[in-house]
């Protein structure tokens, strides 16, 4: 088990006062990888460094704010040849009465990278089950999170051009063109890790950001992180790439909107390859007034067949979502 504790202050908050979606996720991932990367060097002759591949779907179960100290608990639940599967808990505590609630649950999945050859996949060693019931839910997980990354893969040849210096006045609100952003930052030493690749919770921070960005815009209120669906990453960040992360709204309902996040790579060091698609996700947002209470969304206005299309598509994750949440409050019961 592997724990952070940080206490949370206003460069880590909105103007609210709740703290960012991106910097809890950037705190998870750091707990993900300090003891995925211990696990790997246990029993490996070859050093290695773990590296970011997935995040399963992550719900913000309750907003943290600036004087908060967050517990960031991780532990590793799963392990194949070449995959570790790390659960993390998010605690938020009020250290003026000493009450802590829950306020996220993460699943990651990391793979194991050789400090001398950044190329070269190292095997992971194996961890102790207490049954082999929990041995076979782990190698399901494992197997379902291996198939959406494959098809999430594909997926990615969509692109999002880059929206820089938009003119908005000649767009209208609530349209995709006029909410759509992006964000250009150059890949520094602070940004990497042991293997001179960019940290996964570097790239989700600049990721909420943008999201985030793209949902203000839209509704023109105070808004905050509700859930992110799986992150995958396509392929590794190097020290001095630039990398471009755009966003745009596809979907709203009544209370919540989903903003679809691309980020994409260019190598500047090397010979011209052009820009890659390196991580996609869906973040979900909702708009709160003064006192936290939701508010109704605007509805997004649909100008093309494929801002149709993605609608659409948006619409049946969000029913399915919706789907899920009911029956586990029905299994509860």
């Amino acid at each position: 088990m592997t724990t952070i504790i940080r206490i949370m202050r206003p460069d880590d908050a909105n103007i609210a006062g709740n703290v960012h979606g991106g910097t809890i996720l950037k705190m998870i991932e750091e707990a993900g990888v300090i003891i995925s990367t211990r696990h790997c060097n246990r029993q490996n002759v070859e050093r290695c460094v773990a590296v970011l591949a997935r995040v399963e779907r992550t719900d913000f179960l309750s907003p943290m704010s600036i004087g908060d100290v967050a517990h960031v608990s991780a532990e590793i639940t799963y392990t194949s040849k070449h995959s570790v599967e790390v659960q993390v808990n998010v605690m938020a505590e009020n250290i003026l009465t000493g009450a802590k609630r829950l306020t996220n649950r993460a699943t990651l999945w990391y793979v194991a990278l050789s400090l001398e050859n950044v190329d070269k996949v190292v095997e992971i060693p194996s961890v102790q089950y207490t049954s082999p019931e929990q041995q076979e839910e782990g190698r399901k997980r494992y197997e379902a999170q291996k198939l959406d990354r494959i098809e999430t893969k594909q997926r990615s040849e969509d692109i999002i051009l880059p929206a820089i210096n938009v003119d908005r006045q000649s767009k209208e609100p609530c349209t995709v063109g006029y909410s759509q952003s992006s964000l250009i930052h150059l890949v520094g030493p602070s940004d990497c890790a042991l293997h001179k690749f960019v940290q996964g919770g570097v790239t989700m921070k600049l990721m909420d950001e943008v999201a985030g960005i793209v949902a203000a815009r839209h509704c023109k209120t105070n808004i905050v992180t509700a859930s992110v669906d799986a992150i995958n990453f396509h392929q590794k960040i190097q020290k001095g790439s630039v990398m471009t992360v755009s966003g745009r709204m596809t979907f709203t309902s009544n209370k919540s909107m989903e903003i679809e996040v691309f980020v994409d790579v260019d190598h500047v060091t090397e010979c011209p390859k052009g820009k890659a698609p390196a991580v996609t996700a869906f973040f979900t947002y909702v708009s709160l007034d003064k006192e936290g209470k939701a508010l109704p969304i605007p509805m997004l206005k649909i100008e093309t067949e494929d801002e149709k299309r993605r609608f659409e598509e948006g619409r049946n994750r969000y029913l399915l979502t919706k789907a899920k949440r009911m029956a586990q409050i029905q299994n509860i019961q």
